[in-house]
């Protein structure tokens, strides 16, 4: 089965700005796009509103129009649209699970204050077992160019980031960009309190060549199957979010891992993909374990 790219859409800039993203995905891949809304009918108190017939008749105006100007953009892209009534997170939820990637749009308000990650896009993010990419309002496909990165986080084991890493991968040779996979590190506390035990440390060769071996063995298979696709080794001394934020400015595309955890409000990302989707400069894909 062929997946599409699919994208959520609700009228404003930002969702607009990653309809056209998705779109521009599609059509590097080869895939259909889809694009989706979620609705309610919103009935007041005391009010006369429209009838349940008549708000679905605007959204699916909503859809159309922007529908048309992907296509006008776009003319050989095979494109469906969807409305579909229910709660926004269940009905994203359950359209990623058909969709080669889920896009959605986040509102932000530059580099600085990054994405507002809403609980719509949290509880989605925490939910899916797809990739979700998430694109901010005046995102521009010059943003793509040549020499701009596709950036990805890796962690642990080789396993634990075998998803993400391979999404970066098939994400750049789709765009015949670089990958450049970073692993951050930071020193064990019972190092960090002794200097004896960092004297111990540093003449048994230190932690970042063990670190580098990690992410060369957690490379290995994917330049294996990708050898036409560049990749940049980083390592750094840091913690893995404020590694992969310091490396922003290279990105076209930034890859984190999704770990999520339950709570009494429902479920939560982790702290490192939390921390790159409120401050990175470009979109950012959260790719979930496999």
């Amino acid at each position: 089965m062929t997946r599409p790219i699919t994208a959520g859409v609700d009228g404003t800039e930002e969702s607009l700005a990653a309809l056209d993203w998705a779109a521009r995905e599609a059509v590097r891949r080869d895939l259909p796009l889809r694009v989706v809304q979620a609705w309610r009918f919103e009935a007041y108190d005391g009010v006369e509103v429209a009838t349940p017939d008549t708000q679905a008749g605007w959204v699916r105006e909503t859809v159309s129009e922007a529908t048309r100007a992907v296509t006008g953009r776009y003319p050989g892209l095979a494109v469906t649209t969807d409305v579909l009534e229910g709660a926004a997170v269940e009905t994203l939820v359950d359209a990623a699970a058909d969709a080669e990637t889920l896009v959605l749009g986040s509102r932000g308000h530059g580099p600085v204050v990054g994405f507002l990650l809403g609980s719509v896009g949290q509880q989605v993010i925490a939910e899916t077992t797809r990739p979700v990419v998430l694109v901010r309002a005046g995102d521009q496909p010059a943003a793509e160019a040549a020499g701009r990165e596709v950036v990805v986080g890796q962690q642990g084991e080789p396993e634990d980031s075998a998803a993400a890493l391979r999404f970066a991968f098939e994400t750049a040779a789709a765009r015949g960009a670089t990958v450049r996979a970073v692993r951050a590190w930071t020193l064990p506390p019972v190092f960090a309190y002794s200097p004896g035990s960092l004297k111990l440390l540093d003449e048994a060769g230190g932690l970042e060549p063990r670190e580098q071996q990690a992410l060369g063995a957690a490379l290995e298979p994917l330049r294996a199957s990708f050898p036409d696709v560049p990749v940049v080794e980083h390592v750094e001394m840091g913690s893995a979010g404020q590694v992969l934020l310091s490396v922003t400015g290279r990105a076209q595309l930034m890859v984190v891992g999704r770990r999520a955890r339950r709570t009494a409000v429902g479920a939560r990302i982790g702290s490192v993909a939390h921390g790159v989707l409120h401050h990175a400069e470009c979109p950012v894909a959260v790719v979930p374990p496999v």
